[in-house]
């Protein structure tokens, strides 16, 4: 007996042996003799197994930076501050800081101007709505463990008085009220998946006074799911409203129109990171988004970079018109500024046909996309710093402001660029990425392969299933809630009622040479740089 169990010890310890040193080093011969061979990689040829290990590195290279190399302030096009701060808001219901702002204050940047006098509580203009969610107490964490428990709680919305709500197509018959400044921005069925669209609905549907902005890719049943105020974006592709031979379908049109829950349209000419119609990968194209689109199952789809039938300025108004009349809700346009003249021949155009689009969505050069190519994100269209001021300085110029509500979008995650991009022209903003990490994205950048890792950017079910809907629906929520809370504590800090006050006068531009500029100041704007109002480099003026 005790033969047999040194035999099958020795039996063990070969097969340890065979397995730890025998197998890698026919392997490694292997993989030698083949990259020498091989004539696509030049590195592997002359350097075969150090090839591999340079191979191997490169790919798990971003992953390291992110969470091992990159400074808490330097990543792109998030820092991982950034990140923490949504992450936080929407877990907990608030980020908090201690010891104080890692902001680099040598730097060029946007200041809030504080008040001397700053606003107590009982002074603002706000009614606080209970509102029934869930956020998580952090129990004990250590090196390697965080242990929580989630629970029901009543978390406050602060809104707007009635009498302060952001009225959207006042003139027509069932006009868009709102009294919660933010909202999401159009991110459609298929560029993200069925329990992303469904999280982010229902989460939107806790909160109530907010909207969810479709995306191009047309309504589905998950954007219907949380009973949320839905704009329904229409691109050039007209997914959602054509026909099979891809014409315009006013009846369509009608249908979605009479429908409650969609409160206003969007005509999408352009967006900041890609300045072209909608791109969608055909690995993500199911036989349900198919079907919803009109288009082949598998197939890559490329919407037109503009609408065909609307090649100048009074096509376009006069298609709006159209569509005010057909749907009787407000019709807006979303665009990107790449120059002051060309909107302004717009607004010209407005003025002269008296058409004017109910809202303008004005989308900044550093805003996301599910799919687009470098050369458009990096470098065609302003950003939102300096397009939002010529759209407000021009709608002002030729007398009509008060017609046009102004939707901003680009990177507003969180209350102080909020603050800001009201002050520089906004009533309302838009956030696309900032929802995106509330419902889990960890910044894998690949929302274009179908292979986003927990779930959110992408229609695989294998995939989809690390996204818990009831769970992060209630992350949607506090998120949300975080936003408008500290909407009002920055308007407070400020000396102002209500966030619908922001002015120019109420943000201060400082240079490199420490001096101050004044955004009112005539010829300031053109001269800043959008560099880093962000929780990388925190507003501090609360």
């Amino acid at each position: 007996m005790a033969e047999l169990l040194l035999w099958i010890l020795f039996g063990m310890l070969l097969l340890f042996f065979v397995l730890l040193f025998v197998v890698p080093l026919v392997l490694f011969a292997l993989f030698y003799v083949f990259d020498q061979r091989q004539k696509q990689h030049a590195v592997l040829r002359n350097y075969p197994l150090l090839g591999r290990i340079r191979y191997f590195f490169e790919m798990i290279g971003p992953e390291l930076r992110q969470y091992l190399f990159e400074h808490d302030t330097a990543g792109k096009p998030f820092s991982r501050i950034d990140y923490q701060y949504v992450v936080l808001s929407a877990k907990y219901g608030k980020a908090m800081i201690g010891f104080g702002s890692r902001r680099d204050f040598e730097a060029p940047g946007f200041y809030l101007q504080n008040s001397l006098f700053p606003k107590l509580a009982e002074e603002l203009r706000v009614e606080k709505v209970p509102v029934k969610t869930k956020k998580y107490d952090l129990l004990k964490e250590t090196l390697i463990s965080r242990k929580e428990v989630q629970r029901d709680v009543l978390f406050d919305a602060w809104l707007l008085k009635e009498e302060d709500a952001v009225i959207i197509g006042r003139r027509r018959p069932q006009p868009f009220r709102v009294r919660g400044l933010v909202g999401m921005s159009g991110m459609s069925f298929g560029a993200l998946g069925e329990n992303a669209i469904t999280a982010l609905s229902e989460g939107l549907g806790i909160v109530r006074e907010t909207w969810m902005n479709t995306g191009e890719g047309g309504i589905s049943p998950y954007h219907l799911k949380g009973n949320v105020n839905l704009i329904m974006q229409i691109g050039p592709g007209l997914f959602g409203v054509r026909n099979e031979d891809g014409t315009f379908n006013w009846d369509k049109l009608r249908e979605w129109a009479a429908h409650p829950n969609v409160r206003a349209f969007e005509l999408k000419l352009g967006q900041g990171a890609k300045i072209r119609g909608g791109h969608l990968e055909g690995h993500k194209v199911t036989p349900e988004i198919a079907a919803m689109r009109g288009i082949p199952v598998g197939q890559t789809v490329d919407s037109p970079n503009r609408f065909k039938d609307l090649a100048d300025a009074a096509a376009l108004l006069t298609f709006v018109q159209r569509l005010q009349r057909e749907t009787g809700k407000p019709v807006g346009i979303k665009l990107v500024v790449g120059a002051p003249e060309p909107f302004e021949q717009l607004v010209q155009t407005m003025k002269e046909l008296h058409i004017f689009p109910d809202f303008i969505t004005v989308d900044g050069g550093e805003g996301g996309t599910g799919a687009t190519y470098p050369e458009l994100a990096d470098s065609v269209g302003l950003p939102l710093w300096a397009a939002l001021p010529i759209v407000d300085n021009t709608l002002k110029a030729y007398g009509i402001r008060d017609e046009i509500t102004v939707f901003a979008s680009g990177k507003l995650f969180s209350p102080d660029r909020i603050a800001v991009a009201l002050a520089l022209g906004a009533d309302v903003v838009n956030i696309a990425r900032g929802f995106m990490i509330a419902v889990g994205c960890i910044q894998a950048m690949r929302c274009h392969t179908n292979q986003c890792p927990v779930g959110v950017a992408t229609t695989d079910p294998r995939l989809q299933k690390a996204l818990v809907v009831e769970e992060k629906k209630y992350r949607v929520a506090n998120y949300v809630l975080a936003l408008w809370e500290g909407l009002f504590h920055v308007a407070a800090a400020c000396g102002l009622e209500s966030p619908r006050q922001f002015r120019r006068e109420h943000v201060v531009y400082k240079d490199g040479m420490g001096r101050v500029h004044r955004l009112n100041e005539a010829g300031a704007v053109p001269k800043l740089t959008w560099d880093a109002l962000s929780h990388s480099e925190r507003v501090d003026s609360m």
